[in-house]
C-alpha cells in the first residue's frame, strides 16, 4: 500500500512534472541493465557501484550527524530506489522524491517500508527542517545548470540545523568516468560538474563545515582497499567524489 507521502507526492503535479520526469520514465524496468551496458568495459557492475556509496553514504553520517538509527534521511532524485534496499534498516526513517512517476511506483514495488514523494524537479514537497539528512547520488548532473543553485537551496531548507546535506558526483577530470557517461543513454545531455563547483553551491545555499572527497581512485568498499583509497580521498582523479554541508 503506498505510504501517506506517497499519495501526498503523487498530489503535487507542479507545471513541468512531467518534462522533468518523462527523460527517466523509460528506465523504469531497464535502469540497470542500461548503466551496466555503458560501464562493461570497467569489469565492474552498477551494484558495486551502489553498495560503495551506500556504505561511504552510512559511513559520513555517522561521523558528522550522529547513529543513522535514529535518523531522517531524504533521498532527492532516488529514482527506483537502488540504494533503498542497502539503507533501509540501518537508518530511522527514509524517504526517496523523483521527478519521474515511474520511478517511483517502481521504486514503492521493491521497497514497501520507504516513503515516495513525486516532485516537480524545483521545490521539494516537504517543509523546512523535515530531515536530520539529505543527500543526492549523480543527480545533479542532470539539473539544468540554471537550477543548481536551487536544488542545493531545497537540499538546504529540508534539512535541519545540525544536519547535512550530502551530494556524490562524477568526477569531470577522470577520463575513465567521461567515457562512461558519454556511452551511456540517458546521460545524453548531462553537465558534470566539479567537486569545488558543487560546495561552492552548498556554500552558497548557506551551508557551513564544507568538505568532501574524491573516491573510488581505487574501486573499493571497505576493508584494506577502502583504507587505501581514503587515503587517496584529496587525489582529483577517482571516479567520483562526494560534497557536504552542515546546515
Amino acid at each position: 500500500m503506498p505510504t501517506q507521502v506517497g499519495r501526498i507526492g503523487r498530489d503535487v503535479t507542479k507545471k513541468g512534472l512531467e518534462m522533468a520526469g518523462s527523460e527517466f520514465d523509460a528506465y523504469r524496468n531497464t535502469y540497470a541493465d542500461t548503466v551496466n551496458s555503458a560501464i562493461s568495459f570497467s569489469g565492474l557492475d552498477v551494484d558495486f557501484f551502489t553498495r560503495a556509496k551506500a556504505v561511504r553514504l552510512i559511513d559520513i553520517l555517522t561521523r558528522e550527524v550522529g547513529a543513522p538509527g535514529g535518523l531522517s534521511v531524504l533521498d532527492v532524485g532516488c529514482g527506483i530506489g537502488n540504494y533503498h534496499g542497502l539503507l533501509s534498516g540501518k537508518v530511522g526513517r527514509l524517504t526517496g522524491v523523483d521527478p519521474s512517476s515511474e520511478c517511483i511506483a517502481e521504486a514503492e514495488i521493491r521497497n514497501p517500508g520507504v516513503a515516495y514523494a513525486v516532485s516537480d524537479g524545483n521545490v521539494l514537497p516537504f517543509p523546512d527542517n523535515e530531515f536530520d539528512a539529505a543527500y543526492a547520488i549523480c543527480v545533479m548532473h542532470h539539473v539544468p545548470p540554471a537550477k543548481w543553485k536551487l536544488f542545493a537551496q531545497e537540499l538546504a531548507r529540508v534539512t535541519r540545523p545540525g544536519g547535512m546535506v550530502v551530494i556524490f558526483e562524477h568526477n569531470p577530470y577522470n577520463p575513465v568516468t567521461r567515457r562512461i557517461v558519454s556511452n551511456c543513454a540517458f546521460d545524453v545531455d548531462a553537465v558534470l560538474l566539479s567537486k569545488r563547483q558543487v560546495m561552492r553551491h552548498l556554500e552558497n545555499a548557506g551551508l557551513r563545515d564544507i568538505g568532501g572527497q574524491y573516491i573510488l581512485n581505487v574501486p573499493s568498499i571497505d576493508g584494506a582497499l577502502r583504507r587505501i583509497d581514503d587515503a587517496m580521498g584529496f587525489v582529483p582523479l577517482g571516479a567520483q567524489y562526494y560534497a557536504s554541508g552542515r546546515r
